[in-house]
C-alpha cells in the first residue's frame, strides 16, 4: 500500500471532469497559464518605466522587486498546499482574482489624477497569491502519465514563451500608443476573464480519490494550508532536497541578471520600451520552441540525470561568453544556449521532484519549486544592484560560471538519486 510520502506512481485521473474531459481540462489549463503569463510580460515592459515616471530611482525599484519576491516566496508554497487540499478550481479561481486586485492597483497607480506613489507601493498586497504557474503544474501532473510528465511539463514552455511574445510586445506598443494605464487595464480584464473561465470549467479536483481521501482524511477536519511543517517535510524525503539544492543554486546566476535586465536594458544595452519588448519576444520565441519542441524529445532519448548535467554544462559555457558580453547583440548570440540549459533545468527537475513525492503533494512540491524564482526576485536587487554597481553587467557572467562548474563537479562526482519505478 502506497503511503503519504510514496512517490507519485498511478497513471491520470480518469474521474469526473465535467464537460470538457480531460483532455479539454489539459487545453484549457494551458491557455489559462498563457493568458496569465502574457499579463505577467506587460507588467515587467511598463514597471521600470512607469517607476521612473512617478520619480523614484533604481533603488527604490529594487525595494518593491523585493517585496514582490519575498511575499511571492511566502506564498508560492502555501498555494501549492492550498491547491492539493481545495483542487484545481479554487487555486486557480484564487490566482486570478488576486491578479486582477494587482492590476487594478497598478492602473489606478497610472492614473496622474491618483497618488500614483502610494498605489504603486500598494500592488505588493495581492502578489503572494499570484501564481498560476504551480497550480497548472499540478494539474498537468495529476492528468499524465508519470512517463509522459517531463514532455507534459515541457509543453508549458509553448505557453511561457507566447506568453513572453505577446506581453512584451502588447505592453511595449500599447504603453507607447495608449499611455502606460491600457495595458494595466487589458490586464485586469484578462485576468477576470480568467477567473470566470477557472471557475466555470475547471474541475474542483484533478486528482485520484485515494488521493483525495489523504489530502482530505474522511469524517476529519480539513488540513491547515498554512503548516509549514508539513510543507517543508517533503524536502526531507529521499531524493528531494540535493534535486531542489541543484535548481536553486544553478538558476540563481541568471536570476540575478533578469532582476537587474530592465536597468540593464536602459542603460546598459541602451534600449527604450519598445525595443526591450522586442528581446524579450525574442527570448520567449526561443523558450517557446526549446522547451515546448524540444525538451520533450529529448527526454524521450535521453535519462534525466543526463538532462540535468547538460543544463548546468551549458550554464558553465555560457556564463564564460556572458563574461566578455558588450552589446545585446551578444547577448542575442547567447540566448539559444542560455534558454537551453534554463529550460532543461527547469523541465528535469520539476519533473523528478513531483515524482518523488505522492500524488497529494504535487501541489505543494510545485509551489516549493515556485519559490526558486522569487528567492532570486528577493535577494537578487540587493544582491544585483550591488555587483552591477560595482562590477558591471560581465560579473554576472563570471558568477554564473563559477557556481555552476562547482555544481556540475558536485553532480559528476555524486550524481542526483534516481526515482526506481
Amino acid at each position: 500500500m502506497q503511503g503519504a510520502g510514496a512517490p507519485r506512481r498511478r497513471g491520470p485521473y480518469s474521474g469526473e471532469m465535467g464537460a470538457l474531459g480531460r483532455p479539454g481540462v489539459i487545453l484549457l489549463t494551458y491557455a489559462l497559464v498563457t493568458l496569465g503569463l502574457t499579463c505577467l510580460f506587460m507588467r515587467f515592459s511598463i514597471m521600470p518605466y512607469l517607476t521612473r515616471r512617478l520619480g523614484l530611482d533604481s533603488v527604490a525599484f529594487g525595494h518593491l522587486q523585493t517585496t514582490f519576491g519575498a511575499l511571492q516566496l511566502l506564498g508560492g508554497p502555501v498555494l501549492g498546499r492550498f491547491a492539493d487540499r481545495r483542487g484545481a478550481r479554487a487555486a486557480f479561481t484564487l490566482t486570478f482574482l488576486a491578479s486582477s486586485a494587482f492590476y487594478l492597483l497598478l492602473a489606478a497607480a497610472c492614473s496622474p489624477a491618483l497618488p500614483g506613489v502610494a498605489l504603486l507601493y500598494a500592488t505588493p498586497l495581492p502578489v503572494a497569491f499570484m501564481q498560476g504557474m504551480p497550480v497548472a503544474q499540478m494539474t498537468i501532473a495529476d492528468l499524465s502519465e508519470p512517463q509522459e510528465l517531463p514532455e507534459a511539463l515541457g509543453r508549458l514552455g509553448l505557453c511561457f514563451g507566447v506568453g513572453m511574445i505577446f506581453g512584451s510586445l502588447l505592453g511595449g506598443t500599447l504603453s507607447a500608443t495608449c499611455g502606460m494605464q491600457c495595458p494595466a487595464t487589458v490586464a485586469l480584464v484578462a485576468n477576470l476573464v480568467g477567473a470566470v473561465l477557472s471557475f466555470t470549467f475547471i474541475p474542483v479536483s484533478t486528482k485520484g480519490a485515494s488521493a483525495h481521501d489523504r489530502a482530505v482524511p474522511a469524517g476529519g477536519p480539513q488540513a491547515n494550508v498554512f503548516d509549514l511543517k508539513a510543507i517543508t517535510r517533503l524536502l526531507l524525503q529521499s531524493g528531494v532536497l540535493p534535486v531542489f539544492l541543484i535548481k536553486v543554486a544553478s538558476s540563481l546566476p541568471f536570476g540575478l541578471f533578469m532582476v537587474m535586465f530592465p536597468i540593464v536594458s536602459m542603460d546598459f544595452f541602451q534600449l527604450d520600451a519598445a525595443q526591450a519588448g522586442y528581446l524579450m519576444s525574442f527570448f520567449g520565441l526561443l523558450q517557446m520552441v526549446i522547451q515546448g519542441l524540444v525538451i520533450g524529445r529529448l527526454s524521450r532519448r535521453f535519462s534525466e540525470r543526463a538532462l540535468l548535467r547538460a543544463s548546468v554544462l551549458g550554464f558553465v559555457l555560457v556564463g564564460l561568453a556572458m563574461a566578455l558580453m558588450s552589446d545585446v547583440l551578444h547577448f542575442c548570440l547567447l540566448m539559444p544556449g542560455l534558454v537551453f540549459s534554463l529550460c532543461a533545468l527547469n523541465v528535469v527537475t520539476d519533473s523528478m521532484l513531483t515524482k518523488a513525492v505522492s500524488a497529494a503533494d504535487t501541489g505543494t512540491m510545485l509551489g516549493l519549486c515556485a519559490t526558486v524564482q522569487p528567492l532570486t526576485q528577493t535577494l537578487g536587487p540587493t544582491l544585483g544592484g550591488l555587483l552591477y554597481r560595482s562590477f558591471g553587467v560581465p560579473v554576472f557572467g563570471h558568477v554564473q560560471f563559477a557556481i555552476n562548474l562547482l555544481v556540475l563537479l558536485v553532480l559528476w562526482r555524486q550524481p542526483v538519486p534516481r526515482k526506481k519505478d
